[in-house]
């Protein structure tokens, strides 16, 4: 971690030891984690324009690339959540909290596991079934793909609160908006904002293909963010697959935010 420098990922300024006792210290950062802002109560100020939202997406996608390509040996995150992406005094993201990290070379197409690691609802579907294909640095892109659908519903993409339960999985409910040709955000004042909320979905939901060879690269999302919403292409929909039904059960009786017990490697 000492060697790692990006503008996207927490700076470590050093550590401490006293007997048992041990820390790492990293950077201040004023405004904490996304999660404050996008899963603000009812009534809390913890509103982010899209203007912003946009450019935090852009930041967060620019430092997951770098952890894949931009170091020595590739840093697999394994936990890209908005609780570790945290806010700098100007709000640009610092991916956080690399406890589940794991490093492998560039060239290894795939990671063995003796155990899943992640927080569910984030948590690739490969990760936790090798039905689905290898374990990679595309299981960060789905987790990437969640966070973002997120930021598009400001949600948890599991809300069983909601009156309407087609709402009950935000980004399946945004897919259909997507295919209908419907708004995909909500607080749309503009053309803009809508613009900007159709492509963070569209780029949300070509991460979360549930095979890892349908996923874009890291490098992939980042041009789809910095291009026009219009010169995307619609991803296929990943909820129309047998196995997606299957696992339907496990995704609403399991909670979203439950942390798995891993076991160390």
């Amino acid at each position: 971690m000492s060697r790692i420098h990006h503008v996207n990922v927490t700076r470590l300024v050093g550590f401490c030891a006293d007997g048992y006792k041990r820390a790492l210290v990293y950077e201040y950062l004023p405004n904490e984690s996304l999660e404050k802002f996008i899963f603000a109560a009812k009534g809390e100020n913890h509103v982010l324009g899209w203007n912003k939202l946009q450019d935090i997406a852009l930041g967060i996608a620019k430092g997951v690339e770098y952890l894949h390509q931009g170091c020595e040996q590739r840093i697999l995150h394994f936990d890209i959540k908005p609780h570790n992406i945290l806010l700098d005094q100007n709000f640009n993201p610092k991916i956080s909290d690399f406890g589940l990290a794991k490093l492998c070379s560039k060239d290894q197409s795939s990671v063995s596991m003796t155990a899943a690691r992640g927080t569910m609802g984030y948590i690739a579907p490969e990760v936790l079934s090798r039905n689905f294909g290898n374990v990679s640095y595309k299981s960060d892109v789905y987790s990437f793909g969640m966070l973002l659908l997120e930021m598009v519903g400001v949600r948890k993409n599991i809300n069983v609160t909601v009156e309407n339960t087609s709402q009950v999985y935000f980004p399946e409910w945004a897919y259909n908006h997507l295919d209908n040709g419907e708004e995909t955000g909500i607080r749309i004042e503009n053309e803009s904002h809508s613009e900007i909320a159709r492509k963070l979905t569209i780029v949300g939901l070509w991460c979360i293909q549930w095979y890892p060879i349908d996923r874009p690269s890291m490098k992939v999302v980042i041009q789809m963010l910095e291009g026009e919403a219009d010169s995307l292409t619609k991803p296929p929909n990943p909820f129309a697959s047998a196995d997606h039904m299957k696992m339907s059960a496990f995704k609403y009786k399991k909670p979203v935010n439950i942390e798995l017990a891993v076991i160390a490697e």
